[in-house]
């Protein structure tokens, strides 16, 4: 079971780069590096995210919302590194939850 090793091994450390420890609750990635994004909140609030500036200014083509998930088991809700930025989403579909992956360079203001 290599590739179990493999994934155990991946997660945990895509989750030191963050300083993020999980508890109770695991949630799934979701690679969110190539969308342009904004946040609103640190929270409770929201992230902005979509496919280009345009559609994320104009709000409008491949635009979406995400809830902040201020899951109470978690010291933060947002975690910033050098180069990504994680933010525990609620999806408000189906009751998804996730880990979401930014790249900061796409990140807007």
């Amino acid at each position: 079971m290599k590739a179990l090793d493999d994934y155990s091994a991946s997660r945990k450390q895509i989750l030191d780069y963050f300083g993020c420890v999980e508890s109770w609750q695991v949630l799934p990635f979701d690679d969110a590096r190539d969308y342009y994004w904004r946040l609103e909140g640190e929270g409770p609030g929201r992230v902005y995210f979509a496919d280009s500036e345009a559609e994320l200014d104009g709000q409008y083509g491949n635009y979406y919302i995400n809830e902040i998930y201020t899951y109470y088991h978690l010291p933060k809700w947002i975690y910033r590194g050098a180069e990504y930025t994680m933010v525990v989403v609620d999806t408000q579909t189906d009751g998804n939850k996730l880990l979401k992956v930014f790249t900061n360079a796409n990140e807007r203001k």
